[in-house]
Formats: structure tokens, sequence, C-alpha cells
């Protein structure tokens, strides 16, 4: 897969290592020449520009690439990046970076953006997950197809203790991906029954979530 990454400060760079460790094409954007450092990472292309000019996007060949990461340190920069790459280039994925959360509402598909990544919503939501115990905590959005990436902690009490996994009525645009049980990942089979205590991770429509709080008994 092609990836291209704007933004080479320090979340560009881990973001850059991780994808080619995994055997990804990168290629890094960055406009400040002293961030620049193609020893640190040199596996990746590295292309001095400003991700905002359409005429130096073209010349990288934006439209070569299978996804864009708008990971810059500054919100407007990213979602004109975001914009460009969705409307001009026709990049079928674009992830960007959400640095202040009062400018969460804009990263949306108006604005080319298909998953926002947000750190402080991020950290919230994982020390929210590590103390929720029978709610609905939200993980990730993906703004593409208005879904969530939701997490429901069982109580040990659960009257769904002992069902087969068949046994959730799960509403029409809601799925069970995984459920986390101690240190067991498992991917949910439709007779694999539920404990109390389980981690369960559901991909849901914003719609849909009401009903399935009614499925796993917290409503």
């Amino acid at each position: 897969m092609r990836v291209a990454i704007a933004g080479a400060g320090a979340v560009g760079r881990s973001i850059a290592r991780e994808l080619i460790r995994n055997k990804h094409s990168v290629m890094l954007i960055e406009r400040k020449l002293d961030h620049v450092d193609r020893e640190a990472i040199p596996e990746a292309e590295w292309v001095l520009a400003d991700a905002c000019e359409l005429t130096l996007l073209e010349a990288s060949q934006l439209e070569t690439y299978d996804v864009v990461i708008a990971a810059t340190g500054d919100d407007k920069a990213n979602l004109v990046l975001s914009l460009l790459a969705k409307t001009e280039f026709g990049v079928d994925r674009v992830v960007a970076r959400v640095n202040d959360p009062r400018n969460e509402w804009l990263f949306d598909s108006a604005w080319g953006v298909d998953v926002a990544v947000s750190t402080p919503r991020m950290l919230a939501s994982l020390v929210e997950e590590a103390v929720s115990v029978g709610d609905l905590v939200h993980l990730v959005t993906f703004r593409k197809g208005q879904a969530n990436l939701v997490e429901v902690t069982l109580p040990e009490n659960t009257p769904l203790a002992g069902k087969p996994v068949r046994k959730l009525k799960l509403p029409r645009d809601a799925a069970l991906v995984t459920i986390l049980r101690g240190g067991r990942v498992i991917v949910p089979q439709q007779d694999d029954p539920l404990e109390g205590g389980d981690e369960l991770l559901f991909v849901a429509s914003v719609e849909v979530e009401d009903e399935l709080r009614v499925a796993v008994g917290l409503a």
C-alpha cells in the first residue's frame, strides 16, 4: 500500500516507521527544511513541500497513493490537505489528525475526511473504557460511514452470562467484531458463550446505539 503522510514531526515519523515496518511504501511531505531528515527514515521518500499547495501535490503524484494521512500540527492545514486529497486527487482513504478538540466537528466528509483522530478524545475514551462497566464507550469515529467503534464491558452479574453470541439481538447496522476476555482476543462465533467481565467491541452506526444498549442489557 502507498501512503502519503503530511507532517514529519514526531507523530508523522512514528506513523511512517510503523507503516514501513509493515512493508508499506511511504512518502513524507514536510514544509520545514529543519524537519527533513532523510537519514532518520531512509526507507521513506521525503518531499520538501507545503502540503496545502496544489501544484506541489501534483508534482508528488498524490493521485497514485492509496491513503493520505494529514498529521501536521495545524488543523487548518490538515483540513485543506484532506479536501484536496479527496476532491482533486481521488484518494480512497483520508485520515486526519485533530490537534484541537474544539475543531473536531469540522473533520467530516464535507472536508474529505474519512477518519478523524483526536488524541485528547482517544485518551479520554481510554480512561472511560478503563473505569466504565455496564456502559457504552466511544473509542473511534469513522466519519465516512457515520459509524463508531464502541466498547461495552459486561457486568459480572450480566443476564447475558452463559448465553451464546447468537442470542444477541443486534440492530441491523451494528456488528460484534471482538470479545476481549482477560488476555485473550476472541473472534466471536455464533456458539461462543458470553461471560461477565467480557469487553465487547462493536462497530455501529450512530442511529442504532440506543438499540445496541438494549441488546446488551444496558437499558
